[in-house]
């Protein structure tokens, strides 16, 4: 199936380079739609299809219950943050939900100091984790999937690098909410969707952030990524905006980069994992990069892979005693 996902990057052109302050996005153009149809979760929440809840009255911080009722597959994407209940949590892989069956879906809390509930029921946060944020997820369930064959997170890493985030932002966040920190740079946001608008034919974005790649994004259908186009821009460029030392790049210089980050995911491993629901969990790993690919019918539904440390988390672990170091 890696073979797959290959092929469906291959035959993606890259747009023209959008740039806003210290981030660059370049489009990814699809030549073919893909066949296979479902609703996105914002769609299926709307239309009163899905329904998300604790797993039980007491709840489970790395579990969610969710329910279609509808007749359509759901996607839910890696990274997707839901709020509400006991504590907001983001879905720790792409899933495809079965139509008119219920299930557990693995989830990270993205609000440390809440266990307490604000509704009965998760909602869509119309946010998408902060990128950095998704990206030691996708590397930690990675190694949950490899040593246990679970979509298992590190908790604590995901909560202390959404402590970084509200640190950066300089915001007051009672409970470490990743959700105040988009909340209070929702102008700045706002600017930056206005200045990546989602082009004819698009089905993904690839970010560069501070002039390195950060990370990119496809969707099987070019209806379904134009509703997910905005909670992407939002996720990359976040991180951008929150810079301590912004650096601007040129669009030849971006193109050339992206180019580079592009072989590096055709070059990476694959390997295949069980699903949520349809299809099959497809993982990447190289020495700089982590990714996942949710695979169905011979479609690419939806991947996503990410700059990271080396194989053995060196620079990751670095990162997280330096952040410590600075609390104390």
């Amino acid at each position: 199936m890696g073979k797959t996902v290959r092929n469906r990057l291959d035959s993606m052109r890259c747009g023209a380079v959008q740039t806003h302050r210290n981030i660059a996005l370049v489009p990814l153009i699809a030549k073919t739609d893909g066949t296979f149809q479902y609703c996105t979760l914002n769609e299926a929440l709307a239309n009163w299809d899905v329904a998300i809840t604790e797993v039980s009255a007491a709840g489970s911080v790395p579990e969610l219950k969710i329910v279609n009722r509808g007749h359509m597959p759901v996607l839910l994407i890696d990274g997707e943050e839901l709020a509400g209940a006991r504590q907001n949590r983001a879905v720790n892989c792409s899933i495809l939900l079965r139509e008119l069956c219920a299930a557990r879906i693995p989830v990270s809390s993205t609000e440390q100091g809440r266990w307490a509930y604000s509704s009965s029921a998760l909602r869509d946060s119309g946010h998408v984790m902060a990128h950095k944020s998704r990206a030691l997820k996708a590397h930690s369930v990675l190694r949950s999937l490899e040593k246990s064959g679970v979509h298992h997170s590190n908790q604590a890493e995901v909560w202390e690098s959404v402590a970084e985030c509200v640190v950066k932002a300089g915001i007051p966040s009672p409970t470490s909410a990743m959700s105040d920190v988009f909340k209070a740079r929702e102008s700045d946001l706002q600017r930056c969707i206005e200045a990546f608008p989602c082009l004819p034919g698009q089905v993904g974005l690839l970010a560069i952030i501070n002039g390195q790649p950060a990370g990119a994004d496809v969707v099987s259908r070019t209806s379904a990524y134009a509703k997910l186009h905005p909670k992407l821009v939002q996720s990359y460029s976040l991180e951008g905006l929150l810079a301590s030392e912004p650096k601007t790049i040129t669009p030849d210089a971006a193109e050339t980069r992206s180019r580079e980050f592009l072989a590096e995911i055709m070059a990476a491993e694959a390997r295949r994992f069980p699903s949520i629901g349809y299809g099959a969990d497809v993982r990447f790993r190289a020495k700089a990069l982590t990714g996942t690919a949710l695979v169905h019918d011979n479609e690419v539904i939806h991947a996503a892979f990410f700059r990271v440390a080396d194989a053995n988390g060196a620079k990751l672990r670095s990162r997280r005693r330096s952040h410590r170091a600075k609390r104390t």
